[in-house]
């Protein structure tokens, strides 16, 4: 049990993968956390409210306890999907959390803009977030921008599911004698998969395509020292990536820019190309490392916010922060 503290904030983070919550205090930072393994549902009409508040409220009254926190004063959600998907959540979270934690101050957020804050914070600049998709989200700290995102069938370009496909692709291509082929990938795609012609009938009838094929994107790098087409997916790729900041990164000054998300641990592969396409796309920009995840960025929304300090601006798709609920 913690201090007895009378009131705290709590960060959530809901991703493809389940929710993160952490409890803290002002001052203080993080003080207790926990998970769960479960998704929130996403219907026809978006994400589910009364699933994420379902999962929430007794992870966070758990947490709570554990930190010492009296009161959840402040809330910070990042959500997956957010932007295109929030309706329910922002007409209905606020009441839904001052109800049940006795929550005075919300922002509700895009994860898109939760990578960003763990990234860079309050600075003006781009990040480029990575794993099975990818998009691109950037601020002048007067309003967001943000490129891609748009799912593995209309866009993601450059994402691991992007680069898994281009890997796979070029299997096919080398299993049916066609140009483009690479045999190193015919024969790191039948290791994995099994016989490349049955591959077709194992992917289509799955719901979780794009996770499939981003699991291949490491094969692709692998390859790419010794294999020119492999290398040449991640060269196109990186160039992929480097539009799509260059479209959301501030025009002025010097802004910086981050890369955060599961992607990147691919390594030189993919960072080599790459830092040199941001390098020529946005000579003015300056490359730092991310400093924190989406949960950090969960947390240094609430933080900010409880403190009355929060200097990024609202906007009702990517960071919306409704009136106080009162305190």
């Amino acid at each position: 049990m913690g201090a007895g503290h009378a009131t705290g904030f709590l960060a959530v983070d809901s991703g493809g993968s389940g929710l993160r919550v952490v409890v803290g205090v002002p001052g203080q930072g993080p003080l207790a956390q926990r998970e769960s393994r479960e998704p929130v549902r996403t219907g026809a009409d978006g994400i589910d409210p009364g699933h994420l508040m379902a999962q929430l409220v007794p992870m966070a009254r758990a947490t709570a306890a554990e930190a010492g926190v009296d009161r959840l004063a402040t809330v910070a959600v990042g959500a997956a999907g957010f932007a295109t998907l929030g309706d329910a959540l922002r007409a209905e979270l606020p009441g839904a959390l001052a109800r049940e934690l006795g929550t005075g101050r919300v922002a509700l957020a895009a994860d898109a803009v939760t990578a960003y804050v763990g990234a860079l914070g309050e600075r003006s600049g781009a990040v480029i977030a990575g794993g099975t998709g990818l998009i691109a989200v950037g601020t002048d700290l007067t309003g967001w921008r943000r490129a891609d995102g748009w799912g593995h069938l209309l866009g993601d370009c450059g994402s691991g599911a992007w680069i898994g496909r281009a890997g796979l692709d070029a299997a096919l291509r080398a299993h049916d004698g066609r140009d483009g082929g690479s045999a190193a990938l015919l024969a790191r795609a039948e290791e994995v998969f099994g016989p490349i012609a049955h591959l077709p009938g194992r992917l289509y009838p799955r719901t979780d395509r794009a996770a499939v094929l981003a699991s291949f994107a490491p094969q692709v790098a692998a390859c790419a020292p010794a294999d020119p087409v492999a290398a040449g997916a991640l060269r196109t790729a990186a160039r992929h990536m480097a539009e799509s900041a260059a479209a959301v990164c501030p025009r002025e000054g010097a802004p910086l820019i981050a890369l955060t998300g599961g992607l990147f641990k691919m390594g030189d592969p993919l960072l080599v190309p790459l830092a040199g396409e941001l390098a020529a796309r946005l000579p003015h920009a300056r490359r730092t490392a991310a400093e924190g995840d989406p949960l950090h960025g969960a947390v240094r929304l609430a933080t900010a916010l409880a403190r009355g300090a929060l200097t990024l601006p609202a906007d009702g798709r990517m960071l919306y922060v409704p009136p106080a609920q009162g305190d």
